[in-house]
């Protein structure tokens, strides 16, 4: 008999003071449960970023449902086709063929010619054995005009790649190696463009270097020109594997440079920049002042509000909480399943303020924690917002486009607008892949150019942007209405 969830105490912890934290493993693993906070780009967003693209999913219709409503959601239905597979594929010795024939009709019936073609297998597939090297073999010999990439939709490798890796890796394969140009630099593996006036893309356009960006690309042709840059730079971590690889084929050099908070990292990423370009470090004391000054600006503002931050808004979140912490924000609660680039300032963080409540984003416990009475909270992230139930939350995913000191005087930005703006946070957090009603052209006002705080000089924030996003969203939700009939 299946009885609710709320109704039975699971065993297991969904909270603990981070000095008792232990950095290999924070929570047992067991059921998980998963929030309504959809701002998370998944794979169906990623393989939307491809110029002349397409994306073909072979699996059951249960999994079809999720991808479909996925990409109707963006307006972005032209770009995505599917092959429903039936129990009877599984075992009449037809895996392959039914692949390649489906791929193949679904190609000869588009109104345009893509110039490179996702294909998406399933976990069933994984499970029965399907040869994907003579599905590809077969297409690439009917169609050697198009480029087809293998891709996954499944689970089962979570222990291995996660998905988002696992896409990512497979998208920049397309990306033939070209002779390297000492003045091209590339950007690898983030969902929009970082921000025009952060110090790492001004050091690399003021000093005469070509940036390439998948997120910045209109065509197809664009996007093999990554394939010439003699630096390829990752921010994200799920970008790592995939730049390495890429790097390996084109002969380029590899930089990771993570997004960090504190000030001595921010200085030690921008000097290995400078360094891998030949070029010397401009003056960031400015910079950094000006960032200073607008932390302590947003945490007079707050006045002691407790801050939470989920590791959905941000790819450090306990580097930025010890920032927060150390310049006078009251951060009390941090989201966070597992320990990820930020390991140094989790053990400091533990060190200076092990109060702070470490909370699972995905503990079954957690199902009606957004039910219970929460005092005035900040939030930083859509996780966080939801699990503290407020409406005063700064809406980014992983980093947003924020970088540097500029980026944390932005982020300040953010935060001051969270709190004097409210937000419906259930309208907000429910849509898939933040910023994805856009295009390519519209997604580069992001969140940093897309803010208006009373009080404060025009250039240092950024949220004006809301009224487009509703409108979007508006605009999407009557095709739905006008294509269904429904009210």
């Amino acid at each position: 008999m299946l009885r609710p969830l709320k109704d039975r105490e699971m065993k297991k912890t969904p909270c603990l003071p981070i000095g008792e934290a232990d950095a290999r493993e924070f929570f047992p693993r067991g059921l998980e449960y998963n929030p309504p906070a959809r701002g998370v780009w998944n794979i169906v967003h990623m393989g939307l970023l491809i110029p002349e693209g397409h994306q073909i999913y072979v699996c059951a219709q249960g999994c079809l449902r999720g991808v479909t409503l996925t990409v109707a959601e963006t307006g972005d239905m032209d770009r995505l086709s599917w092959v429903s597979l039936s129990e009877e594929d599984m075992f009449d010795g037809t895996l392959e063929s039914d692949v390649t024939d489906g791929v193949s009709e679904v190609i000869e019936k588009l109104p345009h010619r893509p110039r490179a073609v996702l294909i998406f297998l399933s976990c069933m597939h994984l499970f029965a054995g399907a040869d994907y090297e003579v599905i590809l073999a077969d297409l690439r010999e009917r169609f050697p005009d198009i480029d087809f990439v293998d891709c996954y939709m499944t689970p089962t490798m979570r222990e291995t790649f996660s998905p988002v890796v696992w896409l990512t890796k497979r998208m920049y394969s397309l990306v033939k190696p070209l002779p390297l140009d000492p003045r091209s630099v590339s950007i690898i593996g983030c969902d929009r463009p970082l921000d025009e006036e952060s110090e790492l893309i001004r050091i690399i356009k003021q000093n005469g270097f070509t940036l390439r960006d998948l997120t910045r690309c209109t065509s197809y042709d664009e996007f093999m020109q990554l394939g010439g840059s003699f630096l390829d730079i990752t921010c994200l971590p799920t970008a790592v594997q995939g730049a390495r690889e890429l790097a390996e084929r084109t002969g380029a050099r590899h930089l990771h440079l993570p997004h960090s908070f504190l000030p001595e990292n921010i200085r030690a990423m921008l000097g290995e920049l400078c360094d891998a370009l030949g070029v010397p470090l401009p003056d960031l004391d400015e910079n950094e002042r000006r960032a200073e000054e607008a932390l302590a600006h947003a945490a007079a503002l707050l006045g002691g509000t407790p801050v939470a931050i989920d590791y959905t808004a941000v790819t450090r979140p306990f580097e930025l909480a010890l920032l927060l912490s150390r310049r006078g924000f009251n951060v009390q609660h941090i989201i966070c399943d597992a320990l990820g680039e930020d390991a140094e300032a989790f053990e400091q963080l533990k060190r200076e303020c092990p109060h702070i409540t470490l909370w699972s984003s995905d503990n079954p416990n957690m199902v009606t924690f957004a039910d219970e009475p929460h005092g005035r909270t900040l939030a930083i992230g859509q996780k966080a917002a939801w699990f503290f139930a407020t409406d005063n939350f700064v809406d980014i995913i992983q980093n947003g486009d924020l970088s540097g000191f500029v980026g944390l005087r932005k982020l300040a930005a953010l935060i001051e607008d969270a709190c004097l703006v409210p937000k419906d946070r259930r309208k907000v957090i429910q849509h898939k892949g933040w910023h994805c009603f856009f295009s390519p052209r519209e997604r580069r006002q992001t969140a940093s150019q897309r803010c208006d705080v009373p009080g404060l000089p025009r250039d240092t924030v950024g949220v004006r942007g809301i009224e487009k996003e509703e409108n979007a969203r508006t605009r999407v939700e009557k095709e739905k209405t006008a294509r269904t009939g429904l009210s």
